[in-house]
């Protein structure tokens, strides 16, 4: 039994009916296998899953990689995978998940499609490309289940955009004096028990 041509018909049958419809009993009679031969391929319903997912990052991380690294081109590419393909965008985003996230140990295609976030939002440590994929996901998420209006998805794309490239707050940050309205030197000149006045 070849892993592709189930997961193949796993993805083409959760995009068609929901993953709740993907089960190993339908999946084996889909493909003309008894389920234990699916077994030698996938050792459980999480395990398949879990690879339609990894092989779901691999395509965004080449979706990524397809169109400049611009953070807005970046940004419209990811939010068309997630539209194009949603349950397989559930299955690498929201679904319970074996896959290591957030570690060294990360697989491949997981670490590819977030370096595709981070060359569009680069820093030292990657955490503007962590919260980039935070905002998209949340964008993706919610468009995808209605809860935002469909006519204003450009103009939230082109917010969030903006919100995410302009100048790192730090360095927008001016030394000010301090004032009796801050909190800093009111609790600096606030006497203490003991001082004398």
């Amino acid at each position: 039994m070849r892993r592709d041509g189930v997961l193949r018909a796993a993805r083409d049958l959760a995009e068609s009916d929901g993953w709740a419809a993907v089960t190993m009993r339908r999946l084996a009679g889909a493909l003309g296998v008894t389920q234990p031969v699916l077994y030698t391929a996938f050792p459980s319903r999480q395990a398949l899953i879990d690879a339609v997912a990894l092989n779901g990052f691999g395509d965004l991380a080449a979706a990524l990689a397809a169109v400049d690294a611009s953070p807005l081109a970046r940004m419209a590419a990811y939010l068309g995978f997630a539209a194009a393909h949603p349950r397989v965008y559930e299955a690498m985003s929201s679904m319970p998940s074996g896959l290591a996230f957030a570690t060294e140990d990360i697989p491949e295609p997981l670490r590819r499609a977030f370096a595709g976030l981070r060359d569009a939002f680069p820093d030292p440590d990657g955490t503007r490309a962590e919260v980039a994929w935070a905002a998209l996901h949340g964008l993706a998420t919610l468009q995808a289940s209605g809860r935002l209006r469909a006519s204003q998805a450009h103009a939230r794309l082109d917010l969030t955009h903006r919100l995410l490239t302009q100048p790192q707050a730090h360095d927008a940050v001016v030394a000010r004096p301090a004032t009796a309205q801050d909190p800093q030197k009111s609790r600096k000149s606030a006497p203490r028990r003991g001082d004398t006045p």
